[in-house]
């Protein structure tokens, strides 16, 4: 079965059907590459979906493991785009996970699980991931 179909809307947007879902997603070129930056880009999605994978299989990982639940952490996204070639130099990614107090051996393997997710694995190995974690202080 497919898992999208993308259409060219003109003036560099497209929109994104999941097609088991229905969801609709719009992508717009960037300001700097001759878009009107309305939506997110699709290198964008690219560094937005690294963070998405983290946590979900972070989420999978506690789940499985009966740890301390990570409901409430946020992963900050920041892209850093190279030039020529045009492609995602590096990205970066701050986690901060929320109240609890998580054992060594927890935070050990939610920052494994974030950190071999099948994104981060599925990258291009020129990709700089910087990821941090940011872990509460009781």
């Amino acid at each position: 079965m497919q898992t999208s179909l993308v259409e060219y809307k003109g003036h560099l947007r497209t929109i994104a059907v999941h097609l088991q879902s229905g969801n609709e997603l719009v992508t717009d070129a960037p300001k700097d590459n001759h878009g009107k930056g309305e939506a997110f880009s699709p290198t964008d999605l690219t560094a937005t979906s690294l963070a998405c994978c983290m946590l979900s299989i972070m989420g999978i990982a506690a789940k499985k493991e009966d740890m301390t639940p990570i409901e409430g952490a946020k992963a900050e996204v920041l892209k850093i785009m190279y030039a020529e070639p045009r492609r995602i130099g590096e990205i970066q990614i701050t986690i901060t996970m929320p109240t609890y107090a998580y054992s060594e051996r927890e935070r050990k393997i939610y920052e494994h699980a974030a950190q071999t997710c099948p994104v981060a694995k599925s990258l291009h190995p020129d990709i700089k991931q910087n990821i941090q974690f940011i872990w509460p202080v009781l």
